[in-house]
Protein backbone atom coordinates (compact mmCIF):
# COMPACT_ATOMS: atom_id res chain seq x y z
CA UNK A 1 0.00 0.00 0.00
CA UNK A 2 3.30 2.44 0.52
CA UNK A 3 4.57 1.72 -2.59
CA UNK A 4 0.66 2.91 -3.98
CA UNK A 5 0.46 5.77 -2.39
CA UNK A 6 3.74 7.31 -3.55
CA UNK A 7 2.84 6.34 -6.94
CA UNK A 8 -0.34 9.10 -6.12
CA UNK A 9 2.43 11.48 -3.94
CA UNK A 10 4.40 13.50 -6.98
CA UNK A 11 6.89 16.07 -6.52
CA UNK A 12 4.01 19.05 -7.04
CA UNK A 13 1.99 17.05 -3.90
CA UNK A 14 5.54 17.70 -1.62
CA UNK A 15 6.12 21.09 -3.10
CA UNK A 16 2.62 22.10 -0.66
CA UNK A 17 1.53 21.81 2.49
CA UNK A 18 0.35 18.16 4.27
CA UNK A 19 -3.47 20.13 6.00
CA UNK A 20 -4.50 17.54 9.09
CA UNK A 21 -7.78 18.22 10.36
CA UNK A 22 -8.97 17.13 13.51
CA UNK A 23 -12.66 17.36 15.07
CA UNK A 24 -14.55 15.92 18.04
CA UNK A 25 -18.64 16.21 18.08
CA UNK A 26 -18.94 17.55 21.36
CA UNK A 27 -16.85 18.39 24.48
CA UNK A 28 -17.58 16.13 26.17
CA UNK A 29 -16.02 13.87 23.73
CA UNK A 30 -12.99 16.03 23.82
CA UNK A 31 -12.36 15.41 27.17
CA UNK A 32 -13.37 11.99 27.54
CA UNK A 33 -12.72 10.40 23.79
CA UNK A 34 -9.16 11.04 24.35
CA UNK A 35 -8.06 7.72 22.92
CA UNK A 36 -9.84 9.26 18.93
CA UNK A 37 -8.05 12.36 19.68
CA UNK A 38 -4.44 11.13 19.58
CA UNK A 39 -5.71 8.55 16.82
CA UNK A 40 -6.47 11.78 14.86
CA UNK A 41 -3.04 13.78 16.12
CA UNK A 42 -1.20 10.15 14.69
CA UNK A 43 -1.66 10.77 11.49
CA UNK A 44 1.04 12.99 11.41
CA UNK A 45 3.25 10.09 11.18
CA UNK A 46 1.78 8.95 8.25
CA UNK A 47 2.49 12.36 6.24
CA UNK A 48 6.13 12.29 7.51
CA UNK A 49 6.26 8.31 6.28
CA UNK A 50 5.10 9.64 2.71
CA UNK A 51 7.85 12.50 2.60
CA UNK A 52 6.15 15.59 3.87
CA UNK A 53 8.72 17.57 6.32
CA UNK A 54 7.34 18.18 10.05
CA UNK A 55 7.28 22.06 9.41
CA UNK A 56 5.43 21.65 6.35
CA UNK A 57 2.29 19.79 8.54
CA UNK A 58 -0.14 22.46 9.84
CA UNK A 59 -2.96 21.28 12.16
CA UNK A 60 -6.39 22.36 12.16
CA UNK A 61 -8.11 21.54 15.14
CA UNK A 62 -10.28 24.47 15.82
CA UNK A 63 -13.23 22.58 15.42
CA UNK A 64 -13.26 20.79 18.64
CA UNK A 65 -16.89 20.43 20.03
CA UNK A 66 -18.46 20.93 16.88
CA UNK A 67 -21.13 18.23 14.81
CA UNK A 68 -19.79 17.42 11.25
CA UNK A 69 -23.55 17.83 10.13
CA UNK A 70 -23.03 21.38 8.84
CA UNK A 71 -20.11 23.47 7.93
CA UNK A 72 -21.99 26.79 8.92
CA UNK A 73 -20.10 26.99 12.09
CA UNK A 74 -17.16 24.83 11.49
CA UNK A 75 -14.28 27.93 11.07
CA UNK A 76 -11.51 25.22 10.83
CA UNK A 77 -13.42 23.38 7.98
CA UNK A 78 -13.83 26.72 6.12
CA UNK A 79 -10.59 27.89 6.53
CA UNK A 80 -9.37 24.13 5.20
CA UNK A 81 -11.67 24.52 2.29
CA UNK A 82 -9.95 27.98 1.66
CA UNK A 83 -6.49 26.72 1.62
CA UNK A 84 -7.43 23.57 -0.49
CA UNK A 85 -9.05 26.23 -2.76
CA UNK A 86 -5.82 28.53 -2.84
CA UNK A 87 -3.85 25.70 -4.02
CA UNK A 88 -1.90 25.49 -1.01
CA UNK A 89 -2.63 21.49 -0.09
CA UNK A 90 -1.10 18.70 -1.45
CA UNK A 91 -2.48 16.64 0.81
CA UNK A 92 -5.67 16.55 3.52
CA UNK A 93 -5.42 14.30 6.91
CA UNK A 94 -8.14 12.39 8.17
CA UNK A 95 -8.91 9.49 9.97
CA UNK A 96 -11.86 8.71 8.09
CA UNK A 97 -14.82 10.42 6.41
CA UNK A 98 -16.78 11.84 9.11
CA UNK A 99 -14.08 13.96 10.91
CA UNK A 100 -14.33 16.12 7.74
CA UNK A 101 -18.06 15.89 6.88
CA UNK A 102 -20.96 14.10 7.60
CA UNK A 103 -23.09 16.20 5.29
CA UNK A 104 -23.07 14.95 1.43
CA UNK A 105 -23.23 18.66 0.33
CA UNK A 106 -20.27 19.70 1.78
CA UNK A 107 -18.15 17.10 1.45
CA UNK A 108 -18.85 16.69 -2.18
CA UNK A 109 -17.67 20.02 -2.65
CA UNK A 110 -14.84 19.22 -0.44
CA UNK A 111 -13.93 16.61 -3.28
CA UNK A 112 -14.60 19.13 -6.23
CA UNK A 113 -12.35 21.41 -5.35
CA UNK A 114 -9.80 18.77 -4.42
CA UNK A 115 -10.54 17.63 -7.60
CA UNK A 116 -9.88 20.86 -9.11
CA UNK A 117 -6.14 22.06 -7.17
CA UNK A 118 -4.77 18.09 -7.58
CA UNK A 119 -5.22 17.83 -4.08
CA UNK A 120 -5.04 13.89 -2.40
CA UNK A 121 -7.05 12.81 0.64
CA UNK A 122 -5.55 9.90 3.18
CA UNK A 123 -7.80 8.37 6.00
CA UNK A 124 -6.36 5.39 7.80
CA UNK A 125 -7.70 2.84 5.11
CA UNK A 126 -5.66 4.42 2.26
CA UNK A 127 -4.54 7.46 -0.11
CA UNK A 128 -6.68 8.35 -2.48
CA UNK A 129 -6.45 10.92 -5.91
CA UNK A 130 -9.88 12.90 -6.35
CA UNK A 131 -8.72 13.24 -10.09
CA UNK A 132 -8.90 9.27 -10.26
CA UNK A 133 -12.18 7.72 -11.35
CA UNK A 134 -12.31 5.02 -8.67
CA UNK A 135 -10.70 7.04 -5.90
CA UNK A 136 -13.74 9.35 -6.74
CA UNK A 137 -16.18 6.85 -6.25
CA UNK A 138 -14.59 5.18 -3.17
CA UNK A 139 -14.90 8.43 -1.57
CA UNK A 140 -18.15 9.65 -2.74
CA UNK A 141 -19.89 6.16 -1.26
CA UNK A 142 -17.53 6.61 2.06
CA UNK A 143 -19.30 9.96 2.47
CA UNK A 144 -22.49 8.99 1.70
CA UNK A 145 -22.30 6.03 4.45
CA UNK A 146 -21.17 8.69 6.90
CA UNK A 147 -24.04 10.74 6.10
CA UNK A 148 -26.83 7.38 6.92
CA UNK A 149 -24.81 6.59 10.15
CA UNK A 150 -25.39 10.01 11.52
CA UNK A 151 -29.03 9.61 10.36
CA UNK A 152 -29.57 6.08 11.65
CA UNK A 153 -27.96 7.60 14.87
CA UNK A 154 -30.52 10.42 14.76
CA UNK A 155 -33.10 8.31 14.46
CA UNK A 156 -32.16 5.91 17.26
CA UNK A 157 -31.76 8.52 20.40
CA UNK A 158 -34.85 9.98 18.46
CA UNK A 159 -36.61 7.05 18.95
CA UNK A 160 -35.57 6.63 22.66
CA UNK A 161 -37.08 9.82 23.15
CA UNK A 162 -40.46 9.57 22.16
CA UNK A 163 -40.80 6.35 23.86
CA UNK A 164 -40.47 7.80 26.83
CA UNK A 165 -41.97 10.94 25.69
CA UNK A 166 -45.51 9.08 25.49
CA UNK A 167 -45.34 7.15 28.82
CA UNK A 168 -45.12 10.87 30.02
CA UNK A 169 -41.79 9.72 31.39
CA UNK A 170 -39.32 12.03 29.63
CA UNK A 171 -38.00 14.14 32.09
CA UNK A 172 -38.07 17.49 30.33
CA UNK A 173 -37.47 20.88 31.90
CA UNK A 174 -40.57 22.38 33.96
CA UNK A 175 -41.44 25.86 34.12
CA UNK A 176 -41.36 27.90 36.98
CA UNK A 177 -43.92 27.09 40.09
CA UNK A 178 -42.62 23.61 39.57
CA UNK A 179 -39.40 21.32 40.39
CA UNK A 180 -38.02 17.63 40.36
CA UNK A 181 -38.26 15.97 43.70
CA UNK A 182 -35.71 12.92 44.70
CA UNK A 183 -37.53 10.52 42.84
CA UNK A 184 -37.87 12.36 39.55
CA UNK A 185 -41.71 13.58 40.09
CA UNK A 186 -42.56 16.73 39.60
CA UNK A 187 -44.23 18.52 42.49
CA UNK A 188 -44.48 22.20 43.03
CA UNK A 189 -41.68 24.43 43.76
CA UNK A 190 -41.09 24.18 47.85
CA UNK A 191 -40.68 27.77 47.68
CA UNK A 192 -44.13 29.24 49.17
CA UNK A 193 -43.88 32.80 47.94
CA UNK A 194 -42.97 31.48 44.17
CA UNK A 195 -46.03 29.25 44.18
CA UNK A 196 -48.27 32.61 45.46
CA UNK A 197 -47.09 34.31 42.26
CA UNK A 198 -47.88 31.97 39.94
CA UNK A 199 -51.66 31.18 41.42
CA UNK A 200 -51.79 35.09 41.99
CA UNK A 201 -51.09 35.79 38.16
CA UNK A 202 -53.67 32.39 37.42
CA UNK A 203 -56.10 34.26 39.59
CA UNK A 204 -55.69 37.97 38.45
CA UNK A 205 -56.03 37.03 34.26
CA UNK A 206 -59.18 35.43 35.39
CA UNK A 207 -60.73 38.29 36.63
CA UNK A 208 -59.52 40.56 34.18
CA UNK A 209 -59.77 38.22 30.91
CA UNK A 210 -56.31 39.93 29.30
CA UNK A 211 -52.87 39.05 29.49
CA UNK A 212 -51.85 42.63 29.07
CA UNK A 213 -54.46 43.50 32.08
CA UNK A 214 -52.75 40.76 34.13
CA UNK A 215 -48.85 42.83 33.80
CA UNK A 216 -50.51 45.59 34.50
CA UNK A 217 -51.96 44.72 37.33
CA UNK A 218 -49.05 43.09 38.45
CA UNK A 219 -46.77 46.60 37.42
CA UNK A 220 -49.40 48.69 39.35
CA UNK A 221 -49.02 46.78 42.26
CA UNK A 222 -44.99 46.78 42.08
CA UNK A 223 -45.29 43.21 42.53
CA UNK A 224 -42.23 41.15 41.14
CA UNK A 225 -42.38 37.74 39.09
CA UNK A 226 -39.99 34.69 39.63
CA UNK A 227 -38.26 33.00 36.84
CA UNK A 228 -35.06 30.93 36.32
CA UNK A 229 -32.25 30.98 34.69
CA UNK A 230 -31.76 28.64 32.09
CA UNK A 231 -28.14 28.83 30.73
CA UNK A 232 -25.23 30.38 32.18
CA UNK A 233 -22.54 30.67 35.32
CA UNK A 234 -25.87 30.58 37.53
CA UNK A 235 -28.28 28.20 35.66
CA UNK A 236 -30.83 27.25 38.10
CA UNK A 237 -30.76 30.10 39.90
CA UNK A 238 -34.39 32.07 40.86
CA UNK A 239 -34.30 35.60 40.35
CA UNK A 240 -37.13 37.98 40.24
CA UNK A 241 -38.11 40.77 38.02
CA UNK A 242 -41.25 42.85 36.95
CA UNK A 243 -43.55 40.12 35.17
CA UNK A 244 -43.79 40.62 31.26
CA UNK A 245 -46.50 40.38 28.66
CA UNK A 246 -44.23 37.11 26.55
CA UNK A 247 -44.09 35.42 30.10
CA UNK A 248 -47.83 35.70 30.96
CA UNK A 249 -48.23 34.33 27.09
CA UNK A 250 -46.24 31.44 27.75
CA UNK A 251 -47.59 30.76 31.35
CA UNK A 252 -51.26 30.73 30.17
CA UNK A 253 -50.51 28.78 27.10
CA UNK A 254 -48.52 25.99 29.13
CA UNK A 255 -50.56 22.66 29.45
CA UNK A 256 -47.70 21.81 32.76
CA UNK A 257 -49.73 24.54 34.84
CA UNK A 258 -52.72 22.40 34.44
CA UNK A 259 -50.80 19.17 35.27
CA UNK A 260 -50.54 17.74 31.74
CA UNK A 261 -47.42 16.34 30.38
CA UNK A 262 -46.76 18.05 26.89
CA UNK A 263 -44.09 17.02 23.99
CA UNK A 264 -43.32 17.89 20.80
CA UNK A 265 -45.26 21.28 20.61
CA UNK A 266 -43.09 22.67 18.46
CA UNK A 267 -40.91 21.61 15.28
CA UNK A 268 -37.24 22.76 14.27
CA UNK A 269 -36.07 22.95 10.68
CA UNK A 270 -32.54 24.07 9.30
CA UNK A 271 -32.46 27.94 6.88
CA UNK A 272 -30.23 27.85 3.76
CA UNK A 273 -27.28 30.14 5.97
CA UNK A 274 -27.24 26.90 8.71
CA UNK A 275 -29.34 28.66 11.88
CA UNK A 276 -32.53 27.48 13.21
CA UNK A 277 -35.77 28.18 12.64
CA UNK A 278 -38.51 27.14 15.44
CA UNK A 279 -42.56 26.81 14.45
CA UNK A 280 -45.07 26.20 16.87
CA UNK A 281 -47.39 23.35 15.84
CA UNK A 282 -51.40 23.38 16.27
CA UNK A 283 -52.84 20.98 19.39
CA UNK A 284 -53.68 18.15 16.63
CA UNK A 285 -49.86 17.89 15.46
CA UNK A 286 -48.80 17.81 19.17
CA UNK A 287 -46.32 14.48 19.24
CA UNK A 288 -48.12 13.89 23.22
CA UNK A 289 -50.03 15.03 25.23
CA UNK A 290 -51.27 13.26 29.03
CA UNK A 291 -53.16 15.53 31.01
CA UNK A 292 -53.73 14.87 35.09
CA UNK A 293 -50.06 13.42 34.58
CA UNK A 294 -48.95 15.47 38.17
CA UNK A 295 -50.26 18.46 40.22
CA UNK A 296 -51.20 21.59 38.79
CA UNK A 297 -51.87 25.09 39.49
CA UNK A 298 -55.57 25.23 37.21
CA UNK A 299 -57.60 22.45 36.54
CA UNK A 300 -57.60 21.10 32.63
CA UNK A 301 -61.32 22.57 32.12
CA UNK A 302 -59.90 25.76 33.65
CA UNK A 303 -56.71 25.69 31.11
CA UNK A 304 -59.09 25.23 28.05
CA UNK A 305 -61.13 28.15 29.01
CA UNK A 306 -58.43 30.33 29.53
CA UNK A 307 -57.28 29.09 25.50
CA UNK A 308 -60.54 30.20 24.35
CA UNK A 309 -60.62 33.79 26.46
CA UNK A 310 -56.98 34.26 24.59
CA UNK A 311 -57.63 32.99 21.23
CA UNK A 312 -60.81 35.58 21.72
CA UNK A 313 -58.72 38.44 22.80
CA UNK A 314 -56.24 38.07 20.40
CA UNK A 315 -55.91 40.71 17.08
CA UNK A 316 -56.01 37.54 14.53
CA UNK A 317 -59.64 36.50 15.69
CA UNK A 318 -60.80 39.92 15.97
CA UNK A 319 -62.96 40.44 12.71
CA UNK A 320 -65.57 37.52 14.19
CA UNK A 321 -65.57 38.25 17.57
CA UNK A 322 -68.86 40.04 19.11
CA UNK A 323 -66.88 41.26 22.34
CA UNK A 324 -64.13 42.17 23.57
CA UNK A 325 -62.23 43.44 26.64
CA UNK A 326 -62.72 46.78 27.83
CA UNK A 327 -60.13 49.09 27.07
CA UNK A 328 -59.42 52.88 28.09
CA UNK A 329 -62.40 55.60 27.69
CA UNK A 330 -65.97 56.42 29.89
CA UNK A 331 -67.65 54.41 27.20
CA UNK A 332 -70.14 51.91 28.68
CA UNK A 333 -70.50 49.62 26.04
CA UNK A 334 -66.87 49.36 24.49
CA UNK A 335 -66.51 45.86 22.71
CA UNK A 336 -69.89 45.36 23.49
CA UNK A 337 -71.71 47.49 20.81
CA UNK A 338 -73.36 45.86 17.59
CA UNK A 339 -74.68 47.45 14.93
CA UNK A 340 -78.34 47.62 14.39
CA UNK A 341 -77.98 47.33 10.26
CA UNK A 342 -75.16 45.28 9.65
CA UNK A 343 -74.16 43.55 12.92
CA UNK A 344 -70.60 44.01 12.82
CA UNK A 345 -69.11 44.96 16.27
CA UNK A 346 -69.02 48.81 16.75
CA UNK A 347 -66.38 51.00 17.36
CA UNK A 348 -66.14 53.96 20.46
CA UNK A 349 -64.87 57.31 19.19
CA UNK A 350 -64.31 60.29 21.72
CA UNK A 351 -64.41 64.09 21.30
CA UNK A 352 -64.39 66.63 23.43
CA UNK A 353 -68.01 68.60 24.45
CA UNK A 354 -68.01 70.80 27.62
CA UNK A 355 -64.65 70.09 28.50
CA UNK A 356 -65.89 66.54 28.82
CA UNK A 357 -64.81 63.55 26.65
CA UNK A 358 -67.71 62.29 24.89
CA UNK A 359 -68.11 59.00 23.06
CA UNK A 360 -69.68 58.08 19.77
CA UNK A 361 -70.18 54.36 18.49
CA UNK A 362 -69.47 53.91 14.83
CA UNK A 363 -69.26 51.01 12.79
CA UNK A 364 -66.77 51.23 10.07
CA UNK A 365 -65.48 48.03 9.71
CA UNK A 366 -66.40 47.70 6.16
CA UNK A 367 -65.30 51.34 5.23
CA UNK A 368 -62.00 50.40 6.56
CA UNK A 369 -61.90 47.88 4.56
CA UNK A 370 -63.28 48.65 1.41
CA UNK A 371 -63.10 52.71 1.39
CA UNK A 372 -66.96 52.81 1.28
CA UNK A 373 -68.84 55.12 4.04
CA UNK A 374 -69.57 54.54 7.86
CA UNK A 375 -72.76 52.13 8.43
CA UNK A 376 -73.92 54.42 10.47
CA UNK A 377 -72.82 56.46 14.43
CA UNK A 378 -74.70 56.59 17.17
CA UNK A 379 -74.08 59.12 19.56
CA UNK A 380 -72.54 57.50 22.60
CA UNK A 381 -73.77 60.15 25.38
CA UNK A 382 -77.70 59.03 24.91
CA UNK A 383 -77.15 55.65 24.68
CA UNK A 384 -74.88 55.69 27.81
CA UNK A 385 -77.73 57.45 29.91
CA UNK A 386 -80.05 55.35 28.87
CA UNK A 387 -77.87 52.12 29.87
CA UNK A 388 -76.53 53.83 33.59
CA UNK A 389 -80.63 54.38 34.27
CA UNK A 390 -81.49 51.25 33.39
CA UNK A 391 -78.95 49.64 35.80
CA UNK A 392 -80.08 52.03 38.34
CA UNK A 393 -83.53 50.54 37.79
CA UNK A 394 -82.36 47.32 38.19
CA UNK A 395 -80.57 47.57 41.68
CA UNK A 396 -81.70 45.47 44.28
CA UNK A 397 -80.83 44.67 48.06
CA UNK A 398 -79.46 41.26 46.48
CA UNK A 399 -77.07 43.63 43.88
CA UNK A 400 -76.26 45.72 46.84
CA UNK A 401 -74.99 42.32 48.77
CA UNK A 402 -72.78 41.78 45.64
CA UNK A 403 -71.11 44.99 45.49
CA UNK A 404 -70.46 44.93 48.94
CA UNK A 405 -68.88 40.83 48.40
CA UNK A 406 -67.39 42.45 45.44
CA UNK A 407 -65.85 45.43 48.12
CA UNK A 408 -64.86 42.74 50.05
CA UNK A 409 -62.89 40.80 47.46
CA UNK A 410 -61.17 43.79 46.43
CA UNK A 411 -59.73 44.60 50.22
CA UNK A 412 -58.56 40.55 50.28
CA UNK A 413 -56.54 41.35 47.06
CA UNK A 414 -55.05 44.53 48.09
CA UNK A 415 -54.27 42.27 51.26
CA UNK A 416 -52.37 39.15 49.35
CA UNK A 417 -50.63 41.97 47.24
CA UNK A 418 -49.46 43.81 50.49
CA UNK A 419 -48.45 40.16 51.70
CA UNK A 420 -46.35 39.63 48.99
CA UNK A 421 -44.69 42.52 48.69
CA UNK A 422 -43.54 42.08 52.69
CA UNK A 423 -42.62 38.89 51.41
CA UNK A 424 -40.42 40.32 48.95
CA UNK A 425 -39.19 42.79 52.08
CA UNK A 426 -38.46 39.46 54.07
CA UNK A 427 -36.33 37.57 51.34
CA UNK A 428 -34.17 40.88 50.99
CA UNK A 429 -33.69 40.78 54.51
CA UNK A 430 -32.75 37.59 54.83
CA UNK A 431 -30.27 37.62 52.22
CA UNK A 432 -28.46 40.68 53.95
CA UNK A 433 -28.74 39.10 57.25
CA UNK A 434 -27.07 35.97 55.83
CA UNK A 435 -24.32 37.91 54.23
CA UNK A 436 -23.42 40.03 57.44
CA UNK A 437 -23.68 36.97 59.52
CA UNK A 438 -20.87 35.36 56.63
CA UNK A 439 -18.90 38.77 56.76
CA UNK A 440 -18.93 38.40 60.82
CA UNK A 441 -17.67 35.09 61.02
CA UNK A 442 -14.49 35.71 58.75
CA UNK A 443 -11.01 36.07 60.67
CA UNK A 444 -11.07 40.04 61.56
CA UNK A 445 -7.53 40.38 60.20
CA UNK A 446 -8.35 39.52 57.08
CA UNK A 447 -11.50 41.40 57.27
CA UNK A 448 -9.44 44.63 57.42
CA UNK A 449 -7.33 43.39 54.58
CA UNK A 450 -10.00 43.09 52.35
CA UNK A 451 -11.34 46.52 53.63
CA UNK A 452 -7.85 48.23 52.94
CA UNK A 453 -7.90 46.62 49.27
CA UNK A 454 -11.18 47.57 48.04
CA UNK A 455 -11.11 51.34 50.14
CA UNK A 456 -11.34 54.47 47.37
CA UNK A 457 -8.81 56.82 47.25
CA UNK A 458 -9.43 59.51 49.88
CA UNK A 459 -8.85 63.27 48.39
CA UNK A 460 -9.59 65.53 50.75
CA UNK A 461 -10.78 68.56 47.73
CA UNK A 462 -13.49 65.89 46.98
CA UNK A 463 -16.75 64.51 48.82
CA UNK A 464 -16.98 60.48 48.27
Amino acid sequence: MLDSATQKATANHFTRNAYLYVRQSTIRQVFENTESTRRQYALRQRAMALGWPAERIVVIDDDQGQSGASAANRKGFQHLVAEVGMGHAGIVLGPEVSRLARNNSDWHRLLEICGLTQTLILDEDGLYDPTHFNDRLLLGLKGTMSEAELHVLRMRLRGGVLNKAQRGELRCPVPVGFVYDAEGRVVFDPDQQVQDNVRLLFRTFRRTGSAMATVKEFRRQGIQFPRRLRKGLNKGELVWGPLEHSRTLQILHNPRYAGAFVFGRSRTSKRVDGTEATVRLPRDQWHTLLPDVHSGYISWPEFEENQLRLRQNAQSHGTDRRRSPPREGPALLQGLAVCGLCGARMTPRYHHRYQRLVPDYVCQRESVRRGTSVCQTVPGRVVDEAIGELLLATITPVALEVSLAVQTELQSRVDESDRLRRQHVDRAQYEADLARRRYMQVDPDKRRRVAGSCALPFDRGRRW
